[in-house]
């Protein structure tokens, strides 16, 4: 099938400038293309640049804690914080999120609270899971949101599938699938894509390309010109935007959740992004990539164009900028104090949320654990 050169599958949908190697002279748009600019209130564009900053500094701290030992495990999102924030604002309360590594800053622009954000990578008792679940493995049935799976790809069937049960009930919820470049290889992603398809699901399946899958690179992922040509195959609208663009993500996302819920089925979205940092805690990239490639997507970095599309709208001034990241700090320091201050879970939640009644043995089992103490003094 030929595709015209317009085919949006093929190009990359922008709002933003990308190169921010030179300044823009003074009152200049930082626009490239000021037409697909979605026009968002001024309160929502403080409140998208307050979570991106903030899920930064928060990435910053996590890491930080992770190489003195405090944590166990931590997976950054540096770089690509546009695609989750802007995804969070495109959101109605009932729909559902179904993440990948990189996406847990959703729960909290949509009213998780930190600490208990925090208390997952921890798992103590202030952990809504109780410490039963990996680190960073964020969840929240109170936001809608599952946790994502390190076996990355299962989640895209799952948010088909949810997207049909939503259909058949007619809640007019809309969920969203996540998925990297590298899980686009797993069997999963082209049983979701085909399932979306045959099913007209409202469905938004999103593939943050960020170009390395762990060590290999997306180049050794597809012989396709683009992920998102991909959709063409399965029957679905596919469209590719800058995942360093907050507005051109907002755009997108935002038009294809709502033809979703208007019951024009599912679309598959490829946001063109870089991880700058590691890809986790346990990762040293500089093994596989050049420092040039990685100074290369610097220049792209997704805050700082947001920032500079706020301070062409008066938004934002260099005061207002240090005070905000001053507000933000200390909140995040505050909840990592309470959270590492908080006690292990305790021993009885062992034996919760499996059975509705819990059955005669499991009884005696926790009688008899804590009959004990829990820290015997050593001999």
């Amino acid at each position: 099938m030929a595709l015209s050169p317009d085919d949006p599958t093929l190009g990359l949908f922008q709002v933003l400038r990308e190169d921010l190697s030179e300044p823009l002279p003074e009152g200049e748009d930082p626009r490239s293309h000021p037409e697909n600019d979605p026009e968002l209130s001024e309160d929502t564009l403080r409140a998208m640049f307050r979570h991106m900053l903030r899920v930064r500094l928060l990435d910053e701290r996590m890491m930080m804690r992770q190489r003195q030992g405090r944590i166990g495990f931590f997976g950054a999102i540096t770089g690509q914080e546009a695609t989750p924030i802007a995804t969070a604002f495109c959101l109605e309360e009932k729909d559902w999120v179904f993440p990948a590594l990189r996406e847990n800053a959703i729960m909290l622009v949509r009213g998780f609270p930190l600490t208990q954000w925090l208390a997952q990578v921890y798992g103590n008792s202030l952990d809504v899971l109780k410490g039963r679940q990996m680190p960073s493995h964020m969840s929240g049935r109170s936001v809608n949101q599952v946790s994502w799976s390190s076996c990355l790809g299962p989640q895209l069937p799952q948010a088909v599938g949810a997207a049909m049960a939503a259909k058949y009930k007619k809640t007019g919820a809309v969920t969203i699938g996540f998925i990297g470049d590298g899980a686009t290889s797993e069997p999963d992603f082209h049983c979701a894509m085909n399932f979306a398809g045959v099913s007209n699901a409202p469905c938004v399946m999103i593939c943050q390309n960020n170009h390395w899958a762990i060590s290999v690179p997306s180049k050794k992922q597809t012989r396709s010109a683009t992920f998102a040509v991909k959709a063409h195959a399965y029957g679905i609208p596919g469209v590719r935007v800058d995942g360093n663009d907050i507005l051109a993500l907002r755009a997108v996302i935002g038009e294809a959740v709502d033809r979703a819920r208007k019951g024009e089925g599912p679309t598959f979205i490829e946001a063109v992004t870089y991880r700058i940092g590691a890809h986790s805690s346990s990762d040293d990239p500089t093994v596989y990539r050049s420092d040039e490639e990685v100074e290369l997507w610097r220049r792209k970095d997704p805050i700082q164009r947001f920032e500079r599309y706020m301070r062409f709208k008066g938004l934002l001034s260099d005061d207002e900028r240090a005070q905000l990241e001053k507000e933000l700090v200390e909140e995040i320091l505050a909840a990592i104090e309470n959270v590492e201050s908080a006690a292990p879970p305790a021993r009885e939640t062992l034996f919760e949320d499996v059975f509705e009644e819990r059955p005669w043995h499991l009884a005696e089992q926790q009688d008899e654990l804590l009959e004990h103490d829990p820290a015997p003094s050593a001999h």
